[in-house]
């Protein structure tokens, strides 16, 4: 299980050090969002083609693979058709001279870190020599549909939403932006759910629950939410909006 981990993160400070270096290139560091699903898939890629493959590997290589490339074109798409995430443009701002070795480490590297740990489950079942089907599969799977679902219908309806806004002002409240002030980041922590489900019966598997915790978190208090939620602290209409509608997941008290 060591050498598993100690190749991907080997694999993984690479591949965050040849974005770091596109983006001094590009001069933008929102292309790390399209490696980020990007990296998954790479990291699956490599495992793929070294170690053997069975049922389990098979569903959770599948169901990232769609994953990360849809997020990945998406993001593209989005980011190649406007100025730098003002995330980034923040960063740049209060980072002056030391912009580049913090852009290194608190953007490339430390997103290598967490994409290690959230596809922790992942990389304990490339440990594994062998499993069967199971009907965890498919209720991982389901699960993780579920969550693709959200995240890209939210997505596009989110896209569809900025381009037809007559004010930047404007909030979207439709669509499942009805039900949740985030739904595409409702649907990805679903399917990390899911992922781990698929892994679930794989002995020992109940230590790798950091995975889908990790992204639960950052997504909900640390990088997600709170971030764009602060973008909107001065915006009436989004201040209505979140006395209405849940977080993150539908159905709970905003």
């Amino acid at each position: 299980m060591m050498e598993v981990f100690l190749e991907s993160a080997l694999l993984l400070s690479g591949y965050a050090t040849l974005w770091f270096c596109i983006s001094i290139i590009i001069r933008r560091n929102d292309y790390a969002d399209i490696a980020w699903g990007l990296g998954y898939v790479v990291l699956c890629a490599y495992h793929a083609s070294v170690r053997p493959l069975h049922p389990v590997l098979i569903v959770c290589y599948l169901l990232i693979l769609i994953w990360g490339i849809r997020l990945s074109v998406f993001l593209y798409q989005r980011n190649s058709r406007k100025t730098e995430d003002f995330r980034y443009l923040q960063w740049r701002k209060e980072w002056g001279k030391t912009f580049y070795w913090r852009s290194y480490l608190q953007v490339y590297l430390l997103q290598a870190f967490f994409l290690l740990v959230i596809i922790s489950p992942v990389l304990f079942a490339v440990s594994v020599s062998t499993s069967s089907w199971s009907w965890y599969m498919l209720i991982g799977g389901i699960a993780w549909s579920i969550g693709f679902y959200w995240q890209s219908v939210g997505d596009y309806q989110l896209r569809q939403f900025i381009r037809q806004r007559k004010s930047k002002d404007e909030v979207l409240q439709t669509g499942l932006w009805r039900y949740s002030r985030h739904p595409n980041y409702f649907g990805e922590v679903i399917m990390w759910w899911g992922i781990y489900l698929v892994i679930w019966p794989l002995s020992g598997s109940w230590l790798f629950i950091i995975g889908p915790l990790t992204i639960t978190v950052l997504i909900r208090y640390v990088s997600g939410v709170p971030m764009l939620e602060r973008r909107y602290a001065k915006n009436q209409a989004f201040q209505e909006y979140k006395k209405r509608v849940p977080v993150l997941v539908p159905g709970l008290r905003p």
